[in-house]
């Protein structure tokens, strides 16, 4: 660990894409950097995300890209208007990473791994000139603004010509991302939306059968349908994975802030799976009224519609046993088995948060209105999106503008004031 210095030209705090990336920008645009990180190694979330795969960007379309980020989506656009998903790729090709699409249209490394991108990056960093303090967990400011750090030895402080917060949101708070952040931002008259989970799981509550004999039992393929507060309907086809509590996964995460947002709006919020997908209702409730002589209805519905395992458990769960074994009461299920979910997962287990500083406290280059030369980026922005790349590339785009922005702020200040 580097000894902590008592004045820096630019402090990016916080070791995660955004806070690299910014630090990389700022360095580019010829101001010095120091970055600050309150773990002992940056990017630790960055190598978890990676670990089944990193997936770095998305090879969508960029107006169906853009899209993605929902009701930000015009303020996320004008990031990625200067750092896009080609751009992310151009990038890590400059790595010596290559990167390929795959079949759901997600990009990753050609290798999967998300070490070796993140190791040639913080050389690279490193030997530009970019200087790394670990172990520097940031608190605040001091009465006379110099930033405050817990560090082992004691608390440290540090002047700073421009600051780049980059700390992430709420979730996976062992990582790093604690959301300690907002206390001092509040205190300084920024205005920070409470942090919510996303791309998260929701409880349903099942019963011991379910929970006990099928906690991570994938569904798929299933179609879900729901409609959102505001009375819009949406439907969607993929996959999620059953819980020992309730539901998760890609299909559940794609819609998750929809789901979190009208369970505070009006209290659960019942979702309909559709289980077969491939065939109509007609089809059903044709094949199930079939005789099935000496066979169980639950053999029946194996051999009728090839449903077994957790999706037959599931029709069991929520039908009872008249409304099992009445055909056109089991294909009606089949097609819309409605499931109430109660609340989401706490943010610590979600993959991302929502909340954070909202983006009307900041300019165009991402700084401040209440913290001139104080610039955020990443995850603790209020923005979302579903997982696939989008929030990476977001994190990526944020970190790389305020950068910018930092290195600009210091070329304008007077000359009493850039020593």
């Amino acid at each position: 660990m580097s000894s902590t210095p008592t004045h820096v030209s630019v402090a990016i705090i916080g070791g995660g894409p955004a806070g690299l990336m910014a630090a990389e920008a700022a360095h580019a645009a010829g101001v010095s950097v120091d970055v600050f990180d309150a773990k002992g190694s940056v990017g630790r979330k960055f190598l978890i995300a990676g670990k089944g795969g990193m997936n770095l960007t998305h090879g969508e379309a960029k107006p169906d890209f853009v899209q993605r980020y929902g009701t930000r989506s015009r303020e996320v656009g004008e990031w990625l208007d200067d750092f896009d998903a080609d751009d992310l790729r151009a990038w890590a090709r400059g790595l010596g990473v290559e990167t390929f699409v795959g079949t759901s249209g997600r990009v990753f490394p050609s290798d999967l791994k998300a070490a070796p991108l993140l190791r040639g990056w913080v050389r690279r960093l490193r030997e530009s000139g970019v200087r790394f303090h670990v172990h520097h967990r940031w608190l605040g400011w001091t009465d006379d603004g110099a930033l405050r750090f817990a560090t082992p030895e004691c608390e440290q402080a540090v002047r700073a010509d421009a600051v780049v917060l980059a700390m992430g949101g709420g979730s996976w708070p062992e990582l790093g991302s604690d959301g300690a952040w907002q206390a001092p931002l509040r205190e300084r008259g920024v205005d920070v939306s409470p942090l919510v989970p996303s791309n998260c799981g929701f409880d349903i509550g099942w019963s011991e059968h379910i929970a006990g004999r099928f906690a991570g039992a994938p569904l798929k393929p299933v179609t879900i349908h729901l409609r959102d507060q505001h009375g819009h309907e949406h439907a969607r086809q993929g996959e999620c994975v059953i819980t020992a509590g309730g539901i998760e996964g890609s299909l559940i995460y794609a819609y998750s802030a929809l789901i979190r947002d009208a369970i505070a709006a009006h209290g659960p919020l019942t979702i309909e799976l559709d289980l077969s997908p491939d065939r109509t209702l007609e089809r059903l409730r044709a094949d199930l009224a079939k005789p099935r002589g000496k066979h169980s209805m639950s053999d029946h519905l194996r051999r009728q519609t090839g449903l077994t395992g957790v999706k037959a458990a599931l029709l069991h769960e929520v039908l009872d046993r008249e409304q099992f074994h009445d055909a056109d009461n089991l294909a009606r299920a089949i097609k819309r088995l409605p499931l109430r979910l109660a609340h989401a997962r706490p943010i610590e287990e979600a993959i991302s948060s929502g909340g954070g500083v909202r983006l009307e406290a900041l300019n165009p280059a991402l700084m401040l209105d209440a913290c001139p030369g104080v610039f955020c980026a990443g995850e603790m922005l209020d923005w979302e999106a579903p997982t696939g790349g989008y929030l990476l590339t977001a994190c990526f785009a944020s970190g790389r503008r305020a950068g910018l922005g930092a290195a600009d702020w210091i070329k304008h200040l007077p000359p009493a004031a850039d020593n």
